[in-house]
């Protein structure tokens, strides 16, 4: 074997670590998640809530999502009964998505379980350490 490869450890690399630490916050996700939302649609719902009516497209930049993902999201989330989808009245080609009284309600009794998920995601850390995660994250990101 070559030097690199023997000194490269799995268990050291960022991305491989990345990896586990989303999927116990998945899991967490998973165990506390209200009316079977995936944490795509609880990140839409709460970019509505914050926005108001918005496009389509600007929700899924501003939820971190591609416009198939986008598209998905919105579609499922209005089957559910938790968004309203309208025409732009300024642009007939656009679409304007709101949250329907339902989704209004869930959002907050989302508010509160988001919180719980996050707290136990980073129950093993310090306050500090949490603090300087959550930079890091964003510095990152």
């Amino acid at each position: 074997m070559t030097e690199s490869i023997e000194s490269y450890a799995l268990d050291e690399q960022v991305g491989y670590l990345l990896r586990l630490a989303n999927q116990r916050h998945a899991s967490i996700f998973q165990s506390h998640t209200l009316e079977g939302l995936t944490p795509t649609q609880f990140a839409a719902l709460i970019r509505i809530a914050e926005l108001g009516k918005c496009s389509q497209n600007r929700l899924g930049r501003l939820a971190a999502m591609d416009v198939a993902t986008i598209k998905g999201v919105v579609d499922r989330l209005r089957q559910k009964g938790l968004t309203i989808v309208e025409p732009d009245p300024g642009d007939k080609r656009r679409t304007l998505i709101s949250l329907s009284p339902d989704g209004a309600a869930l959002v907050a009794r989302m508010k509160d379980v988001g919180q719980k998920i996050t707290d136990e995601t980073l129950k093993p850390l310090t306050a500090a350490e949490q603090r300087n995660l959550i930079r890091i994250l964003r510095k990152i990101s």
